[in-house]
């Protein structure tokens, strides 16, 4: 029996931009006693069929956008006689759909870092739930990737997660409902062990794959400051130290890495953390503009942003501090008009971004657009291959449309036209060209050449073109590029880099440790590690980033069990005890670790 973990997806390119990190993650939540799962990522081949035998269990994350694909992969999976698991956001959100249409016995809505685990237990003893209710897991619980699985030269960056969740709430967005308004922000420790593996790994340049890396803007900050009670503020503030904190960190690693990340508008009034992030050599951020005229916020809840020549400014400042803009637009809004697309071309052009990229409206479940427009939509009978508009994922792939709003002045042609016009006039090799100047040499230069030729072809002619030919011809050129443009982002290995904790303890002896040290009654996290501290006299000092793997691992074999409970000092905390299991697994561990030491000893001993 083996465990499979797909990303299902209709086109390879045979390398990929960002590794999709829940892939590495759901690996190490993956009981050790099953051996590593058999990662597979259709963005770079297709899956193989045969791979797959009956009594495996099959785990596939799906976003809206390849979900059509999951559920063929899940259909095939099952009439192979596997276990069929589904996840992802929008499993989350259509977990039925996941049953009827991808084959699946069992789904995990919200988080897998605990729930996947029950469910690959459950599945082994032939009694899988329908539904896991993975909810929202405590930062504490985030699981750092298995990294050790990847392969090194399919990839051009990395990603690390540092914070999940966003407290904005636009209209066109489902975060904020899936992954919650409130951020769960991991330790600068935990992010940076993780981070250092990767550059041991030969990856310098890492994604910081967040919904939102500015959780807290100085505006935050400045309301919950009119409150009499000062715990919000408090909070906030701790927050933001926090980000500071970790950015501090970024800084002191090898001067060669590079950081990019994801961030709101805001953070351009900031000028201490535009400050962090240059010095933690974080070069460039996707930043939401989505739309350049105040109608156009207005329709997308997102008026916190700027308009005009305002907007042209924030954007200047993230230049200014040394990070390079991927802005984001919005084509199809309600108030856009046919001069929209050229204005929003100008203001890319004057801000000076690096990167740009022009989505056409999309109505994605879960987001206040989609709940606006289905419902709408009540009365419609269109049909395009027998599936309503309002599951618009489900149609075909060469029959589904670019846009699905209608709009009060212009028709889905003609916004597909002219979004496709907005990328081929910035994408154009004289304004590539121009941009390159970011860069300094030649080589550089034409590097960047390279890299906004594959954006492009990757992100516009794949997803925007409604001629089958030119897709498929724009995905064989993409594999083309994507070889070369890989080994521009790769780096000589560094296996000795360390980060700057305690040094490890021999391989095996944590878990050992936890579970002597739970013998006394349960305890957190915190207790577990200060407990070790004390009693070894400052000598065994475990670190956040190795404590909490160690104890989501005990957990997944069912040596400890967790409940939730609150601390001396009132905070909630998850309490760890020892199960019956546990105390069999801690005899047979002790009893090995003294043979071990022994024989240590003996060694030692000679003469």
């Amino acid at each position: 029996m083996r465990v499979h973990l797909i990303n299902p997806s209709h086109l390879a390119f045979g390398v990929g931009v960002i590794t999709p990190r829940w892939l590495y993650v759901l690996a190490a939540a993956t009981p050790s006693r099953f051996g590593d799962p058999v990662i597979t990522d259709e963005t770079l081949e297709m899956l193989d069929p045969l791979a797959i035998e009956a009594g495996d269990i099959v785990g596939i994350g799906i976003h809206t956008g390849n979900a059509l694909r999951g559920y063929e992969v899940g259909r095939l999976a099952r009439a192979r006689g596997a276990w069929v698991v589904f996840g992802g956001i929008h499993a989350t959100l259509y977990p039925d759909e996941s049953h009827a249409l991808g084959g699946a016995h069992a789904v995990v809505k919200g988080d897998g870092d605990i729930a996947w685990g029950q469910a690959v237990n459950d599945c082994v003893a032939g009694t899988p739930n329908i539904v896991y209710e993975g909810g929202k897991v405590d930062a504490s619980s985030f699981l750092p990737a298995r990294w050790d699985l990847i392969p090194r030269d399919k990839y051009m960056w990395a990603s690390v997660q540092t914070v999940r969740g966003c407290p904005k709430h636009c209209s066109f967005c489902s975060v904020w409902k899936t992954d919650g308004q409130k951020p769960r922000q991991r330790t600068a420790d935990a992010v940076v062990s993780e981070i250092v593996e990767l550059r041991r790994r030969g990856f310098r340049f890492i994604a910081l794959a967040d919904d939102n890396f500015y959780p807290v803007t100085l505006t935050d900050i400045k309301m919950a400051s009119r409150r009499a009670d000062p715990a919000q503020r408090m909070n906030l503030e701790a927050t933001r130290a926090e980000r500071f904190e970790l950015m501090d960190k970024l800084a002191k690693l090898p001067a060669d890495m590079v950081f990019f990340t994801q961030i709101t508008m805001e953070a351009a009034e900031d000028p201490a953390f535009l400050d962090a992030m240059r010095r933690a050599r974080i070069k460039g951020a996707l930043v939401g503009v989505e739309a350049v005229t105040p109608a156009g916020l207005k329709d997308i809840y997102k008026d916190f942003n700027y308009a005009g020549e305002t907007l042209v400014e924030r954007l200047r400042a993230f230049k200014d501090a040394g990070v390079h803009v991927l802005g984001s637009f919005i084509f199809g809004l309600p108030s856009d008009r046919p001069e929209t697309f050229e204005a929003t071309a100008a203001i890319a052009s004057r801000a000076g971004l690096t990167f740009a990229q022009f989505v056409m409206l999309t109505p994605f479940p879960g987001t206040v657009d989609f709940a606006a427009w289905e419902k709408t939509m009540e009365s419609d009978q269109t049909r395009i291959g027998g599936v309503p508009l309002t599951r618009h994922w489900l149609i075909p792939q060469e029959l589904r449309p670019k846009v699905y709003t209608p709009h009060p002045v212009m028709d889905a042609d003609e916004i597909r036209r002219r979004t496709q016009a907005v990328w081929d006039d910035f994408y154009s090799l004289p304004k590539i060209w121009e941009r390159s100047k970011c860069v300094e040499s030649l080589k550089g230069r034409l590097a960047f050449v390279m890299i906004s030729k594959l954006y492009r072809q990757m992100y516009a002619n794949t997803g925007i073109a409604t001629d089958s030919a030119r897709v498929n011809r724009s995905a064989r050129w993409a594999r083309m590029i994507a070889a070369p443009c890989r080994r521009l982002f790769a780096a000589p290995p560094m296996p000795d880099l360390q980060a700057n904790q305690p040094p490890d303890l021999l391989p095996g002896t944590l878990d050992l440790l936890i579970l002597r040290t739970l013998v006394a009654g349960p305890l957190h996290g915190y207790a577990i590690a200060d407990r070790l501290k004390i009693v070894s006299r400052d000598v065994l000092q475990v670190g956040e980033s190795s404590l909490y793997p160690a104890l989501q691992r005990l957990l997944l074999n069912g040596w400890v069990k967790g409940e939730w409970g609150a601390s001396a000092n009132n905070r909630r905390a998850r309490y760890y005890t020892l199960t019956a299991a546990g105390k069999k697994r801690l005899a047979a561990e002790r009893a090995e670790f003294e043979r071990l030491v022994v024989a240590i000893q003996r060694v030692l001993d000679l003469t």
